[in-house]
């Protein structure tokens, strides 16, 4: 899965993360994913129904404490449009549930890679507080948003191909390299016995 980032309407970095294995699927392509405006979770690890409001906003939080469709269940009902899971290790995992999860989620939960999640954690978090009375309006400093997309694989991946070919190449230049050199020593010991 694909994660772009926007930093006041300005392109900033795309991520990698690993989609659920429940909740819908998301768009193949970028230019269908709809930006929307990400936002933390409220306690973090989102094992209870959090403290903000939220308004279709992508919620933010941390693995660790409850169960990844239980996580999925409380930002769903608290209104978020899809969850990103930071992982609490560098690698990335398969999000599954348990077998008597409750897994009718209508929104996509998604798991980032810990310092890519710590990224989007500090963008927001140092500018939650800073805001400016403009027009007798606050509005905030930098408005972090992004797309969730998934692109589609090819059936066949040209790059598995090649390197097939790349392999079954290799053992028969091997094979026939190890023929004529066995038929030149036996060519050679011949020789001296006569």
């Amino acid at each position: 899965v694909k994660v772009p980032t926007w930093i006041n309407g300005l392109e900033d970095n795309e991520y990698v993360g690993v989609g659920a294995r429940f909740g819908p699927t998301l768009e193949s392509k970028e230019k269908h994913a709809n930006h929307t405006r990400l936002a933390l979770a409220d306690p973090p690890d989102c094992c209870s129904k959090p403290r903000n409001q939220l308004t279709g906003e992508v919620i933010l939080v941390h693995r660790g404490n409850c169960s990844f469709t239980m996580k999925a269940n409380v930002a769903e009902e608290a209104g978020a449009s899809a969850i990103l899971i930071i992982n609490n290790q560098t690698e990335l995992f398969k999000m599954v549930c348990e077998s008597d999860a409750d897994v009718d989620i209508k929104i996509p939960a998604l798991m980032l890679p810990q310092d890519a999640g710590s990224r989007l954690e500090k963008y927001i978090s140092n500018n939650t507080m800073e805001w400016i009375l403009k027009s007798y309006a606050p509005f905030y400093l930098n408005v972090v948003s992004v797309a969730l997309y998934s692109p589609k694989r090819p059936a066949v991946d040209i790059a598995e191909v090649f390197l097939w070919l790349m392999a079954v190449g290799t053992i028969l230049c091997a094979s026939y390299w190890s023929a004529w050199t066995a038929r030149e020593v036996a060519i050679e010991q011949d020789k001296l016995l006569k």
